[in-house]
């Protein structure tokens, strides 16, 4: 994965709220209980509305924390050339291939895309569904239109999961966060149940059409002047990032078995399968999760 030398990166659509604190929590973020990381990224990891819910996720008390003195985005992340040299440069230029994409895609369809800015934090942070710590993963919070992530989570992929890792795997996991908003844009949220689990349930539904959405962007992550061309490594790092966040891949992990009742995202096959089906069509029109088999 390299980006254009010559690209002009806008760092005003990621905040950076490491070190900024978060204030008191005010109804957790977290899943799973004592059993630890691992079971708490089962239930949440690539997240959408911690909460619970479907559309609107709920305030907690105290506001969404401040943005921390931080590294200064803006000027260490001006062009395609800084996006090579470092992981937050690089945040940000994925970030701005994704949503120039997107921008363009909803113009293509007669609409208007709403950006939605990522917050990079480090250990916990407020946000607008809640108090979330880094154990959640990234995650996409619907109630404010944040995209929440801590780069520690990459290294997390590797060690607990056995992800391979690599630049492009980090920008599958951004790419899979800003399927959820084009979700939350478009209401498809407003389809699942809340706590929804199963094989076949909402959840999992959601979960594999923004694994779709993040392969269309993959398609045409070049022509949006960001990117130079993919190649079938990076490909590979993405797909060996969404085997590792398998359902199944991870209940086997976590408890030595299978539970599909338990299911909230895809099997590992299903989500390869899934960004597979968006990269190869380049069309979101053909990441209808929502009808026929997975």
């Amino acid at each position: 994965m390299d980006f254009r030398d010559d690209a002009d990166l806008d760092a005003s659509q990621v905040e950076d709220a490491r070190g900024g604190g978060g204030g008191m929590p005010g109804g957790m973020i977290i899943g799973g209980g004592a059993v630890g990381v691992v079971v708490t990224i089962v239930a949440l990891v690539f997240g959408l509305d911690l909460t619970g819910g479907s559309g609107t996720g709920s305030h907690a008390p105290g506001g969404q924390g401040r943005i921390g003195s931080g590294t200064n985005l803006a000027a260490k992340c001006r062009t395609g050339a800084d996006a090579d040299q470092s992981d937050d440069c690089r945040i940000v230029g994925t970030v701005n291939s994704v949503q120039k994409y997107w921008s363009q895609e909803f113009a293509d369809q007669g609409r208007r895309y709403s950006p939605a800015k990522t917050r990079l934090f480090s250990g916990a942070t407020q946000t607008g569904c809640g108090y979330a710590t880094s154990q959640v993963g990234p995650f996409y919070c619907p109630a404010d239109h944040r995209v929440y992530l801590d780069l520690s989570f990459f290294d997390e992929l590797q060690r607990n999961f056995g992800a391979k890792g690599g630049p492009f795997a980090q920008a599958y996991v951004v790419g899979h966060e800003y399927g959820h908003h084009i979700q939350n844009l478009l209401g498809t949220m407003n389809k699942v149940k809340a706590n929804a689990k199963g094989a076949t349930s909402g959840s999992v539904r959601l979960e594999l059409q923004a694994d779709c959405y993040a392969g269309t962007w993959a398609k045409h992550a070049m022509s949006t002047g960001f990117l130079t061309q993919l190649t079938s490594n990076d490909i590979d790092q993405a797909l060996d990032a969404a085997g590792a966040v398998g359902d199944d891949r991870i209940q086997k992990r976590a408890q030595g078995r299978v539970n599909p009742e338990g299911f909230t995202h895809g099997t590992s096959a299903q989500r390869q399968k899934w960004f597979t089906t968006g990269y190869q069509t380049g069309d979101p029109s053909r990441c209808d999760t929502f009808s026929g088999s997975l």
